[in-house]
């Protein structure tokens, strides 16, 4: 179903005719410069639109609900970190509800290799493309994953979760991002 994650009345259709046991809430607005760009929009979507989802799986009577968010939220500089920063605390927040039979959690991780909001395919094509490859800055890090890591992770996040937990992966090292464009 392609649908708006903010229209409550369509989530709550969606929800009510396909009554999913578990939902595993990823729609986000995640490019860091065009939120700060559209910083309303980025509240509204990520923000307003996981309340909304959260309403409509707790109405449905789903069993779980995974929010996947991002290292971004852990002490936000941006408005698309504090955006799922919030997200996180909607899900803190319904996981305490005792009126809430749905066991809410998230789960927090860094870069996925190769997924369509990832470096590598950015200087991928600006190196194909002859340069220049650009840094934001050269003091930059980021934690990096593979899709099946991050799948796993997430699937598993939602099989622990009692009550609002935010499951933050231990992803390793963080790779300084300017390296990363040096040996690319």
């Amino acid at each position: 179903v392609v649908a708006d994650v903010k229209d409550a009345t369509k989530m709550r259709q969606v929800f009510e005719l396909h009554r999913p046991a578990v939902v595993f809430h990823a729609a986000a607005y995640k490019h860091v410069a065009m939120m700060e760009s559209n910083p309303v929009e980025a509240v509204r979507n990520n923000t307003l639109g996981t309340r909304v989802v959260a309403d409509a799986a707790v109405e449905a009577g789903a069993k779980r609900f995974v929010l996947v968010s991002t290292d971004k939220a852990a002490s936000p500089q941006t408005i698309m970190g504090q955006s799922k920063a919030l997200c996180e605390w909607i899900v803190e927040t319904y996981g305490h509800r005792d009126d809430v039979a749905t066991r809410f959690s998230a789960v927090r991780f860094g870069n996925v290799l190769g997924s369509s909001g990832s470096v590598i395919p950015i200087f991928r094509r600006q190196i194909e493309r002859g340069g220049p490859v650009g840094v934001t800055h050269r003091d930059m890090t980021r934690f990096f994953m593979t899709i099946p890591e991050a799948v796993l992770l997430v699937i598993q996040a939602g099989s622990m979760a009692e009550r609002g937990q935010v499951y933050v992966l231990d992803m390793g090292e963080p790779v300084k991002i300017v390296d990363l464009a040096e040996k690319m």
